[in-house]
């Protein structure tokens, strides 16, 4: 089990980093969640509130390269230690530093929580793009067509 369960996550992502965002949501059970822990909400539920929120913040940046540090999985958990670089078309960019912790029920991912520092992420973030995640994807990203 942990074997398959590692390889639906190394599968998962690539897909992600491929920004295939709907294939990403296709993983999770209709009751999975996923949470960005530090971020000051309860995350998504479900195939669809995951895909629509891992596009809101990842459509947006230009260059989004993953650099795999660790992965271990036991039974239903598979941990990832990894590290997201982010670039955004106005210049900024940041290293990113995750734990993300999936847990894994008949072949589907029931849980999926992140854990980033914030500071580190808002430090770095141009201000649009902040904009444009409180707005739920309805801000102007400069340089872009609305």
């Amino acid at each position: 089990m942990s074997s398959a369960n590692r390889q639906l996550i190394e599968r998962f992502w690539q897909d992600l980093y491929r920004k295939d965002f709907d294939k990403v949501g296709a993983y999770f059970a209709p009751n999975g969640h996923y949470r960005d822990v530090p971020a000051p909400d309860v995350g998504a539920f479900g195939p669809e509130q995951v895909a629509a929120r891992i596009r809101l913040g990842i459509e947006p940046i230009d260059g989004y390269y993953h650099h795999l540090k660790h992965i271990v999985a036991e039974g239903d958990m598979v941990i990832t230690e990894h590290v997201e670089e982010w670039h955004w078309h106005t210049g900024e960019q940041v290293m990113l530093p995750f734990v993300s912790v999936h847990e894994i029920q008949n072949g589907q991912i029931v849980r999926w929580w992140d854990y980033w520092d914030f500071n580190t992420l808002m430090s770095a973030a141009p201000q649009w793009w902040i904009e444009y995640i409180m707005s739920g994807g309805t801000a102007p990203i400069p340089g872009r067509p609305s």
